[in-house]
């Protein structure tokens, strides 16, 4: 219920570059995957690269074996960024479907390796899936003041 004092806000939906582009421009996020036929969250860096969200993992995580299972098309997944301001409620959020992939060129692995440091080291953090965008859905939470600006 919005009470008197709070501020009006909108949602306003976002276009597929743009969510792209401000998923890119936050080094954090969340990958949901099923693990024993239920959802899992785990907290992840992450880059876009060629249109791809990469992220790296370590050789047993459980992400890692899906995708090693099924390496034609890969696991589907979903990745979540968002950038909320805890005191305004104003900021977006971006949600990714798409199908994950593990990265086996070594030559691949080796640049993605490069420009990717995990934000949570852990040893054998040396495999990397690469996530293809399926579905694209970002919602920006703005107010009437910030529009006019």
């Amino acid at each position: 219920m919005i009470q008197d004092h709070e501020p009006i806000r909108r949602r306003v939906e976002l276009d597929r570059a743009e969510a792209l582009r401000l998923l890119a421009s936050v080094p954090l996020g969340r990958i949901v995957f099923t693990r024993q036929a239920l959802p899992t969250v785990r907290p992840v860096n992450h880059i876009l690269d060629d249109g791809d969200i990469v992220i790296r993992l370590h050789e047993g995580a459980a992400l890692t074996s899906h995708a090693r299972q099924d390496p034609g098309t890969g696991v589907v997944v979903a990745y979540e960024a968002d950038a909320i301001d805890p005191v305004t409620h104003l900021g977006w959020s971006v949600v990714v479907t798409g199908y994950a992939s593990l990265v086996t060129d070594p030559r691949e692995l080796a640049r993605i390796r490069s420009l990717l440091r995990p934000w949570a080291p852990q040893q054998g953090m040396d495999q990397a899936v690469r996530i293809h965008p399926e579905l694209v859905a970002g919602v920006l939470l703005t107010s009437p003041v910030e529009e006019r600006r």
